[in-house]
């Protein structure tokens, strides 16, 4: 990559600070606030119209292509573990360049890259174009937790990190339906190649929205720092000082580890409920895909309510100790897991609220998962740790995506319930370890 090309990923500079009152200086935060956290949504919620769009293409692809669910599950794995990766290695990036290049740069790219999947059929085609855009998407995140750590201070960040948060649920719902239309034969014939094209144009049109109303940090606008929130680390930022940095509060922090060991578990549930669901609605309870589109968007929904509630009882309830909210949720998720799993009806109203309730507590952990990281870390460190937690989230696709695959195609949907619900109880039992664990890493 040449050095012009480099140029644009490079943190903005300082801008002059010429606001002397307070009251003043309230009022600028206050705009830029409202900006960073309403274009940091729109943007990553796009970023699920390139990536989870295949859930819904799935079960076409199986009549139109004759791919096994073996095959799929492997894409999902491969494009998991690639995806988990690169958010680590980004982060390393994000947490020193501009938070707008590097997400709007990436989005692009994806879009592209889904572009090139839609027009494919080969098998390995298919594998590669999912496999690179697993790298691009892991670029998306590491630059929203820079910003959210840079622009709202540790009294507030679970609430405001929770409302962003919603930007999984919107992005998820918002392609559900699209897509859930787009397959119906509604307008078109039932394509799978639909849901690729249409949701990477709406991906371009965002990717240059976002270059241009996003800002990188607030001296970048001319605004301060939050008070209290000076960490240790020299101006200059050479990479030797950096690296220490990242050592003492990350990757020496035990709390830190058995947070993204719970990330694990978390993310099976996950996204083996939102990727698999389609396909098991279908086969299992033979609900049509339009309506299990829904029902799917119906556990998202309900994620985000799951996930705001759980910032504002971390911030209310919490003291900012949001790894204790988690246990509580995570628990209540295995309840909802083993009671989808035990009752055997063909109910949409019913499934549906089964769903909604799982929904909204793996949504906690998954929103409050994050808060406790950065908060640990401090905004200093805020993409390199989402990046680490990443690693273990995505790993799970081995489970979540081949995983299912194979253990569906070979002994059933219900051996694929009981492995939920064990990943329930073994991230609830870590999250009860990361009890004891301080509100953030400031100094005091």
């Amino acid at each position: 990559m040449n050095s012009s090309l480099l140029k644009i990923f490079q943190p903005a500079p300082p801008a002059p600070v010429m606001l002397a009152d307070p009251a003043e200086v309230a009022a600028k935060y206050r705009h830029w606030q409202t900006r960073v956290l309403f274009f940091s949504i729109i943007g990553y919620a796009t970023f699920y119209f390139v990536r989870s769009n295949l859930s819904i293409a799935m079960p076409l692809m199986f009549q139109q292509l004759g791919i096994t669910k073996e095959q799929l599950g492997l894409f999902l794995t491969l494009h998991g573990v690639l995806y988990g990766v690169s958010k680590f290695f980004n982060g390393f990036l994000a947490d020193r360049a501009n938070a707008r290049a590097f997400m709007a740069v990436a989005l692009f790219i994806s879009a592209l890259l889904n572009v090139c999947f839609g027009c494919s059929s080969a098998v390995l085609a298919l594998g590669i174009f999912w496999m690179l855009n697993g790298w691009f998407q892991g670029m998306g995140f590491p630059p929203c937790a820079r910003l959210m750590a840079n622009w709202f201070p540790p009294k507030q960040f679970a609430t405001k990190f929770s409302i962003w948060n919603i930007s999984h649920n919107v992005g998820s719902i918002g392609i559900l339906l699209i897509c859930g239309f787009l397959v119906s034969g509604t307008l078109f014939a039932a394509d799978w190649r639909l849901c690729f094209f249409v949701p990477s144009a709406i991906a371009v049109a965002i990717a240059i929205l976002i270059w241009f109303m996003l800002p990188d940090t607030p001296p970048s606008v001319g605004l301060p720092e939050f008070e209290g929130t000076h960490v240790d680390l020299p101006e200059k930022k050479s990479h030797e000082n950096f690296r220490a940095f990242l050592w003492q509060q990350v990757f020496s922090n035990k709390y830190i580890w058995l947070l993204a060991m719970g990330n694990f578990f978390v993310y099976v549930i996950r996204y083996g409920v939102f990727n698999w669901g389609p396909t098991m609605l279908f086969e299992v309870r033979h609900i049509k895909i339009l309506h299990a589109s829904w029902m799917i968007a119906g556990f998202e929904a309900f994620g985000a309510a799951g996930a705001l509630l759980g910032g504002w009882l971390t911030d209310r309830f919490f003291g900012g100790r949001a790894a204790r909210a988690c246990v509580i949720y995570m628990a209540l998720a295995g309840v909802c897991v083993l009671t989808l799993w035990k009752i055997q009806t063909q109910s949409e109203l019913l499934l549906t609220g089964l769903l909604c309730s799982t929904g909204f507590f793996i949504y906690g952990p998954q929103c409050l998962l994050a808060i406790a990281c950065v908060n640990l870390a401090t905004k200093r460190a805020a993409a390199t740790v989402v990046g680490l937690t990443s690693i273990f989230g995505y790993a799970s696709t081995t489970l979540s995506g081949w995983g299912i695959g194979f253990v569906v195609q070979n002994y059933g949907w219900n051996a694929c319930f009981a492995g939920l619900l064990v990943c329930a109880v073994i991230g609830t039992l870590l999250f009860v370890a990361v009890w004891p664990a301080k509100a953030h890493g400031y100094k005091s």
